[in-house]
C-alpha cells in the first residue's frame, strides 16, 4: 500500500499499437486511485476502488495477449470494472511492482467488502466532508456546504441550510470540524416518513426494544415465525450505538440502516437462493440466454472479444453464441460473418468458455454453434471443444423421452449445432432460421472465402442439441425427438404466438426454443422476452452488451433462484393436459386476479443525471407491470422539483394482476422534463412472485401492498 501511495509510471494498454504510460497512485483515503497522463502537469482523473470488481493478473485480455511477446505475464494485470465501464490493462516495470498493484488492490476490495453497515456510512460521510473542504484545512464554512448541497443533489432554501449549519456548529466559529459535519448531515438525511414509522413502534419514542422490532416485523415486514430472534439479529447487525446495542435496543439511525439495506429490500429472501426443483426435464425451465455473445457493440463494425463471454457469463448467462468461420493458416475464427465486426480465435473462445464457464452457476451451459467453417477447419473445431473442454463436454444424446435436468448436467457444456446422425441425412438441408438468415448475408460488400458444406463426423458427434427447421406443431408433435431444437426470429416466434397460443406453449412442453433478435437489429438493440417467455420460449435470447428495459427484464427474471441462469416455468406453461393461452389467461381453470398496490414513499440520495454544479433533478417514479398482455400497465407518480436528495412523494398505485406468475415489476426512477424525454436516473426490476408483500391496510381484500423507499 505504501509503494501504491507513492505512485508508480504504468503503460495503459488498449491493443499491441497502442501504449501510453500513466502514473497511478493511491489516495491517502486508500479508497481512491488517481491517475494522469505522463505529460499532464497536476490533472489527475479518479476511479474509486468500490467500481473494481476484479482483479485478473497475466495475459487475460485480447490487448495483453497482443503484447505477450513484448511483456511477460508477470508484470500484466486487468482491472475489472462493475456494470458497463470497460477494463483497464496495465503492464507495470517489474514483478515486485506489477505485485504491490495486485495484491494491495485485492486487499482493499476485501477490506471493503468486509465493512459492516456502521462503517460503510463512516466512510461516506467521511468523503462527503472532504469533498466539501475546499480549501483542506479539515473544516469547512457556510460557503462550502452550500457547494456541497449542490454535490448532494438537493437545492435547499439557503435560510433552511443557514439554520442547520448554525445549530451543528456547536463551537460558534461559522466553521464545521469533522463531528460537527456529522451533525449536520445528520440534521440533513432526517427522513421524517421513517421518523413516523420507528416512532409507531417505539414505546419510549426514543428507541425500538426487541419486542418492539419484533412487532414491527410481524405487523409491518409479514415475518411469521422467529421474528423475535431476527429483531435481535437486525439490531446486532445494524444498531450503530454500542450502548443501544448491548442493551438489545435500536435508534433510528440504525432503523434506517435497517431499512435500506439489502434485509430491507422487498426481494422476498426465500427465493434469493436456489429454491426451485431443478430435477425437471430442460424444456421446463427458463434459461439466461445471450446472442452474438462475443460482440461487444454493434452487428456491423463494433469489437468481437473474450471479455464478452466473460462478462455474459459472470451474470449467470447459460446459453452463448458461438459463429465460427474460416481463419487463416488453418485456424477458425469467430465474428459476425459478412461484417466489419473484428475477429478473435475460436481456441481463445472456447478456453475461455472453459474458464468461466461455472463460476457463476453451476448448472448446465449451453454453447449455440454457428457453424459455416470448410471440413479442414472443423476438424480444428472438434478437435478444439474435445480437448479444451474435456470431461466437461456432454456427448452423449439422452434416449428418452424427455430431456434430462438441469441437476443431472450439472458442470456439463452441452453444444448446439447442426448433428447428422445417418449417412443418408443431407447436412446441409435440415438446418434452424437463424443459419438460413446468416446464409442469405452473400451480398455483403465484405468478401469471405465461402465455407466449404461437409459432413465432419468428429464435429457432429459432439452435439447435444441437434438444430433442425421448424416445419409446423403438428410435426414437431409426431416427429420430434427431445434433443431436437429450432430456433426463430423475434418476428416469427411473434407471429405463431398471435396465431397458435396454445399449441406453441404446449411445443414448448416438450422442446427447447430458442428465439433472437432480428437482424435489421444492426445497432444491437432488443426485443421485449416477456412476450417469448409468456408461450414458454426457454432460449430467449438478448444482447447482453446492450442496457435498457430490455436486459433489466432479463436481470429481473434470474435475479431468483440463487442467479443461476435457470428458473422454473409456472406450472401452466409445463402441464401438456392443461392448454394455456397468454391472450386468454381468463379462462384458465384456477384463474384469480390479484389486486396489487404500490405504496411509494420517499428516496434518498439519488445520482445526478448531469453532472454540473447547479443542476438538480426533478424525481418522479414509474411502476410498470410487465407479463399477459392483459396486464401490461404503467402508473407514475407526481415529479418532485428540485430535490434528488430526498423526494417525498407518498403515492399509492394499484393494478391488476390477472397471471401472477407470468407478472414482472419494473421500478424506474427518471427526471421530468417538460420541454424533452425525461432522463433515465435508475431502475430496479423484480419477478411479481418474488416481492415480499407489505401489511395490508384492507384486510377484507385479498391484495398484494408493497412499501416502497428508495
Amino acid at each position: 500500500l505504501e509503494a501504491m501511495k507513492a505512485g508508480m509510471f504504468l503503460r495503459k494498454v488498449k491493443s499491441r499499437t497502442w501504449k501510453r504510460q500513466r502514473h497511478y497512485k493511491l489516495q491517502e483515503d486508500c479508497k481512491t486511485i488517481a491517475y494522469k497522463s505522463s505529460w499532464a502537469i497536476n490533472s489527475y482523473s479518479t476511479f474509486s476502488i468500490s467500481d473494481v470488481e476484479a482483479v485478473r493478473a497475466g495475459h487475460q485480455s485480447e490487448a495483453l495477449l497482443s503484447v505477450a511477446d513484448e511483456f511477460p505475464a508477470d508484470r500484466c494485470f486487468t482491472l475489472v470494472f462493475r456494470g458497463r465501464r470497460g477494463n483497464l490493462d496495465l503492464v507495470a516495470e517489474s514483478t515486485k511492482e506489477a505485485q504491490a498493484w495486485i495484491q494491495g488492490i485485492g486487499a482493499l476490495m476485501e477490506n471493503m467488502e468486509n465493512m459492516d453497515e456502521s462503517t460503510k456510512l463512516d466512510q461516506w460521510i467521511s468523503d462527503w466532508f472532504s469533498k466539501a473542504d475546499l480549501n483542506k484545512d479539515g473544516r469547512i464554512n457556510f460557503k462550502e456546504a452550500k457547494k456541497l448541497l449542490k454535490m448532494m443533489n438537493v437545492d435547499m432554501n439557503e435560510e433552511h441550510a443557514s439554520s442547520l449549519f448554525k445549530m451543528a456548529d456547536k463551537s460558534k466559529s461559522e466553521t464545521l470540524e469533522d463531528q460537527e459535519f456529522v451533525e449536520f448531515y445528520k440534521m440533513l438525511t432526517e427522513r421524517a416518513e421513517v421518523l413516523d414509522l420507528f416512532q409507531d413502534y417505539s414505546s419510549d419514542g426514543q428507541s425500538l426494544s426487541q419486542c418492539d422490532l419484533e412487532e414491527f416485523l410481524r405487523e409491518e415486514q409479514l415475518e411469521g415465525e422467529g421474528s423475535y430472534e431476527h429483531a435481535l439479529q437486525l439490531i446486532d447487525r445494524y444498531e450503530p450505538s454500542d450502548t443501544a446495542r448491548m442493551n438489545y435496543m435500536m435508534s433510528v439511525d440504525g432503523f434506517l440502516m435497517y431499512l435500506t439495506s439489502p434485509e430491507g429490500s422487498i426481494f422476498n429472501p426465500e427465493r434469493q437462493d436456489l429454491f426451485q426443483d431443478m430435477s425437471q426435464p430442460l424444456a421446463h425451465y427458463y434459461i439466461s440466454s445471450s446472442h452474438n455473445t462475443y460482440l461487444m457493440e454493434d452487428q456491423l463494425k463494433g469489437p468481437s472479444s473474450v471479455e464478452a463471454y466473460i462478462q455474459a457469463l459472470k451474470r449467470g448467462c447459460r446459453c452463448v453464441e458461438v459463429d465460427c468461420w474460416n481463419g487463416s493458416n488453418g485456424e477458425p475464427v469467430v465474428y459476425h460473418g459478412h461484417t466489419l465486426t473484428s475477429k478473435i480465435l475460436l481456441k481463445d473462445v472456447i478456453t475461455t468458455i472453459a474458464n468461466y464457464a461455472f463460476k457463476a452457476s453451476e448448472y448446465p451451459l449451453i454453447v449455440s454453434i454457428e457453424n459455416h467453417c470448410s471440413i479442414e477447419q472443423q476438424e480444428v473445431m472438434a478437435r478444439y471443444f474435445r480437448d479444451i473442454l474435456g470431461d466437461m463436454l456432454l456427448t452423449n444424446t439422452a434416449d428418452s423421452s424427455e430431456l434430462p435436468s438441469p441437476e443431472a448436467l450439472k458442470r456439463k457444456i452441452l453444444l448446439k449445432g447442426k448433428k447428422f446422425e445417418n449417412e443418408s441425412e443431407n447436412p446441409t438441408g435440415e438446418v434452424s432460421d437463424e443459419d438460413e438468415a446468416a446464409e442469405m448475408n452473400k451480398d455483403s460488400p465484405v468478401t469471405e472465402s465461402p465455407p466449404t458444406n461437409g459432413k465432419v463426423p468428429e464435429l457432429s458427434d459432439l452435439i447435444f442439441c441437434k438444430s433442425v427447421h421448424f416445419h409446423s406443431f403438428e410435426h414437431s408433435r409426431t416427429s420430434a425427438k427431445p434433443n431436437e431444437m429450432s430456433s426463430f426470429s423475434e418476428s416469427k416466434a411473434r407471429k405463431y404466438s398471435k396465431e397458435a397460443g396454445s399449441d406453441f406453449v404446449l411445443h414448448n412442453t416438450r422442446q427447447l426454443t430458442r428465439v433472437y433478435p432480428s437482424g435489421m437489429r444492426t445497432d444491437s438493440s432488443n426485443y421485449c422476452p416477456v412476450d417469448m417467455w409468456n408461450m414458454g420460449c426457454q432460449i430467449v435470447a438478448l444482447n447482453f452488451q446492450t442496457a435498457g428495459m430490455e436486459m433489466d427484464l432479463n436481470d429481473g427474471l434470474f435475479t431468483q433462484n440463487g442467479c443461476s441462469g435457470y428458473i422454473l416455468k409456472p406450472e401452466i406453461l409445463c402441464k401438456r393436459e392443461r392448454l394455456f393461452n397468454p391472450e386468454n389467461p381468463e379462462k384458465r381453470d384456477d384463474y384469480h386476479p390479484l389486486l396489487f398496490y404500490v405504496k411509494v414513499i420517499s428516496g434518498q440520495q439519488l445520482p445526478k443525471v448531469k453532472q454540473k454544479a447547479w443542476f438538480i433533478v426533478d424525481p418522479l417514479v414509474r411502476v410498470e407491470i410487465f407479463g399477459v398482455p392483459l396486464d401490461q400497465a404503467k402508473q407514475e407518480t407526481k415529479h418532485i422539483d428540485n430535490n434528488g436528495f430526498n423526494p417525498l412523494w407518498n403515492e399509492t398505485l394499484q393494478f391488476t394482476i390477472h397471471t401472477p406468475e407470468l407478472a414482472l415489476v419494473r421500478f424506474v426512477v427518471e427526471d421530468y422534463d417538460k420541454a424533452s424525454r425525461n432522463d433515465f436516473i435508475g431502475q430496479y426490476t423484480i419477478p411479481f412472485t418474488s416481492i415480499q408483500p407489505g401489511r395490508n391496510p384492507h384486510p377484507s381484500i385479498s391484495l398484494h401492498f408493497l412499501y416502497f423507499l428508495i
